[in-house]
């Protein structure tokens, strides 16, 4: 409940800061959107129905009411509300999450472990340099060079679209390329964490212990060590799993991949003021659940952390 509650507390400060924000950035709104042709009486008609006319404390005053209720408004051209339109695309970016994030700590971990099985000689070294080669290389640059490699060269892999409707193929095929561009990173990141916790395990007194009783050293590592690792890295792990719902911007935008990244990119370019905060205000509170959610694991799986709660 004090999560939660703190949650609460934590949106509210985004939706304060990004209406402060919307209204910060230069230029007039009304010309952005209908253009420098529109005239001054389209201008202020359009100012009346976004509610600009308003002082900027009522503004506030509303936005946050209508927040209150669940209504995070209607779009400016379409005039559908703004959550429907979000329930729409989000399916196409929590796949594109889900998939980046398994496969990312799926070979995060195993790359991690195999480095401590191998603990200072040549794979562990090798795994430490690719780990770090995967950290610093930014997703947008892996997705414009997967792009160029994969779909255009090789012609292995679409190279823009979520693939056909209905057609589970297709889908799959257009998932490879965006995963591997925003997903390539935590793996480097994953198998880095995963080594050192691993490592410090190994020096506890238990795993000693372990080893007067005759235990193997590979049940040590994969059956106490790891999970004791997974404990240490399980927040960072959600904290990725929201990074991924963030980043996935740039693989939408270079694939042209529905979803709330490609939503929110194009909403700033036509100042669709409801429709970029509906959006923001989503992936922030998609942010807090993961961070809720890896705060309730990890107690539920260290008892020291239930205690200490």
């Amino acid at each position: 409940m004090r999560r939660i509650g703190l949650a609460a507390i934590i949106l509210l400060i985004v939706a304060i800061l990004l209406f402060s924000m919307m209204h910060l950035i230069p230029g007039d709104p009304t010309v952005v959107a209908l253009g420098p042709r529109s005239t001054p009486e389209m201008r202020e008609a359009f100012r009346e129905m976004m509610g600009l006319d308003q002082p900027i404390l009522k503004q506030l005053a509303l936005f946050l009411g209508r927040l209150a209720e669940g209504n995070l408004g209607e779009d400016v051209w379409s005039k559908r509300p703004v959550l429907t339109m979000i329930f729409e695309v989000l399916p196409y970016t929590a796949t594109l999450a889900v998939a980046s994030f398994l496969w990312a700590v799926t070979l995060g971990i195993l790359l991690g472990c195999f480095a401590v099985v191998h603990h200072g000689k040549w794979p562990d070294w090798l795994i430490g340099i690719l780990s770090v080669g995967f950290v610093a290389v930014p997703s947008f640059v892996v997705a414009l060079y997967s792009l160029l490699i994969f779909a255009v060269s090789l012609n292995w892999l679409p190279a823009i679209g979520a693939g056909t409707p209905g057609d589970i193929v297709s889908q799959l095929k257009a998932l490879v390329l965006p995963s591997f561009a925003i997903g390539l990173g935590w793996v480097g990141y994953v198998a880095r964490l995963v080594r050192a916790a691993m490592i410090e395990a190994m020096g506890e007194n238990y795993t000693r212990t372990l080893r007067s009783f005759g235990v193997s050293e590979r049940r040590i590592i994969f059956r106490y060590a790891l999970r004791q690792a997974l404990i240490a890295v399980l927040s960072v792990i959600a904290i990725g799993f929201g990074g991924l719902l963030t980043g996935s911007v740039f693989a939408e935008i270079v694939f042209s991949r529905p979803g709330l990244g490609k939503m929110t990119y194009d909403a700033v370019m036509s100042r669709n003021y409801p429709l970029v905060m509906g959006t923001v205000l989503v992936t922030s509170g998609l942010y807090v659940t993961c961070m809720i959610i890896a705060d309730v694991v990890t107690a539920w799986i260290d008892p020291r952390v239930r205690s200490a709660l």
